[in-house]
């Protein structure tokens, strides 16, 4: 059995396979990381301007700003947990401090207190940026203890298999689960409340099972990133390939952003039932895991760079497919809906394929380990372009004049506003993934072709080929 074989390090030197427990208890952290990636991007606007009856750019600044400061906490973070000495080793401590924080900072985040307006607003802003900030001193410390488990890249895949398994479940369950709770009844304030202590449940469960279950993890390399944003910068414009990379994932999450933002007015007020949210996320995000090993497929024939193109295609046009939504009817928008799922599965197995080519081509011509560098940048792109989408649908919500409103009290939308609302789901996420193709243009597959380092020393080349993406991290993120 593969799990009993020996499994051979850099150098060629032979280490044992990491025990069953450590892969599936890694694992079990993606319950967190793909589920706060989910739900607040999903539910908390919609929260805020049809439950707290906020304006719609005040509900939007209480969206985007607590993700901008997790934009500048991230390195803050790595830089503690790399000259960290607490007992427990440099990871796992942080792994402790996330999962006592997040979870109940998600449950009052939902808590729906008797306020209204700005000052709820202010409410929900103030949890979130708790949330954001817990969030970070789990996740960021979490994405690096793959490569420091093990150098192996065979067994790096392995564990790394378990965290996409448990993302993608993650991810569906939570998608589906979070709506379905906060519209039971009718959607008033005790059905978010129910809605914000279940999904901390499962928060707690992923988090506390991978700080639980990695105990017994070995540490056989250590990676350090840069200490700071402006140095994590500094060092992507010494890469032109990453740079190009980074620029098209940021602008395909902001497409991304935009459209989960979006899905709920979309379905209360374009297809007409605030319940349909989850089967329209279910079109969405079902398709990941079942097309996944095609799109797989058509990197290893076409080569990874034309299939994120045609990946991006596909996304471009079912998304502009959606905006005919209120004159084709429901079906159609559904069906519009399942082929950007279609596309949204390479979106996110893709790019992680070409940044890991990129990572191991720059560990040889440099003969330096910055992977953590540069994933740390990677992941800073993806959290604030995902927080941005947010912002900049709330923004359009409020210039075409819509109505926010308490709970239970269905207000009538001006024709702008509704107008707005199939736009924003349609339009903008196809601009923004056109704009994406121009940057895929500029990258270049042979720009990371291996060289030898210039220095005298001797580079540390990487023991084996980066693992597949299909194997390797969550959406956005990676080790």
């Amino acid at each position: 059995m593969i799990g009993a074989m020996a499994v051979t390090g850099a150098g060629g030197a032979v280490a044992p396979p990491l025990p069953r427990r450590v892969r599936v208890g890694y694992g079990l952290g993606s319950l967190c990381t793909g589920t706060f990636a989910t739900v607040p991007g999903l539910i908390l606007l919609y929260y805020l301007t049809n439950v707290l009856a906020v304006p719609a750019a005040v509900a939007g600044a209480a969206v985007f700003l607590p993700k901008a400061w997790d934009v500048l906490v991230n390195p803050v973070v790595g830089a503690a947990s790399d000259r960290s000495t607490l007992r427990g080793g440099p990871r796992r401590p942080f792994l402790l401090i996330g999962a006592c924080t997040l979870p109940p900072a998600f449950a009052l985040l939902f808590a729906a207190p008797p306020l209204r307006g700005a000052a709820a607003a202010g409410y929900v802003a103030l949890l979130f940026l708790v949330a954001a900030t817990a969030y970070a001193v789990f996740q960021v410390p979490y994405v690096t203890m793959p490569a420091e488990m093990t150098e192996d890249p065979a067994e790096r895949g392995r564990v790394l298999g378990w965290r996409v398994g448990f993302l993608g479940v993650a991810i569906l369950l939570s998608g589906a689960l979070a709506p379905a709770l906060a519209h039971r009844g009718g959607g008033g304030p005790d059905s978010y409340r129910t809605m914000g202590a279940v999904v901390a449940a499962l928060l707690a469960l992923g988090m506390f099972g991978a700080w639980f279950c990695t105990a017994r993890a070995p540490a056989v390399a250590r990676s350090r990133a840069e200490p700071s944003l402006r140095a994590q910068l500094a060092a992507a414009r010494s890469h032109r390939p990453f740079g190009f990379l980074a620029g098209m994932w940021t602008l395909q999450a902001l497409a991304v952003g935009v459209m989960l933002a979006g899905v709920q007015y979309f379905a209360t007020y374009t297809v007409g039932s605030a319940a349909a949210v989850t089967s329209l996320f279910g079109c969405l995000i079902g398709p990941l895991v079942l097309v996944m090993p095609l799109w797989n497929r058509l990197s290893d024939r076409w080569g990874v760079k034309r299939a994120q193109g045609c990946a991006t295609l596909l996304f471009l046009t079912g998304a502009l497919l959606l905006g005919l939504t209120p004159v084709a009817g429901t079906a159609f928008g559904h069906g519009a809906a399942a082929l950007v799922g279609i596309a949204y599965a390479g979106l996110q197995l893709l790019p992680l394929t070409m940044l890991a080519q990129t990572l191991a081509a720059d560990a040889v011509r440099t003969g330096r380990r910055r992977a953590a560098t540069f994933t740390g940048l990677w992941t800073a792109a993806e959290t604030l372009a995902f927080a941005l989408g947010a912002g900049v649908f709330a923004l359009l919500l409020a210039v075409t004049g819509f109505r926010s409103s308490d709970a239970g009290r269905f207000v009538d939308q001006p024709a702008t506003a509704l107008t707005a609302i199939t736009l924003g789901m349609s339009v903008l996420p196809a601009v923004s993934a056109a704009a994406s193709l121009l940057l895929l243009h500029h990258y270049r597959e042979d720009d990371t072709a291996t060289e030898p380092p210039s220095t005298a020393a001797p580079a540390r080349a990487p023991s084996a080929p980066a693992p597949s993406a299909s194997a390797q991290k969550e959406p956005g993120r990676a080790d």
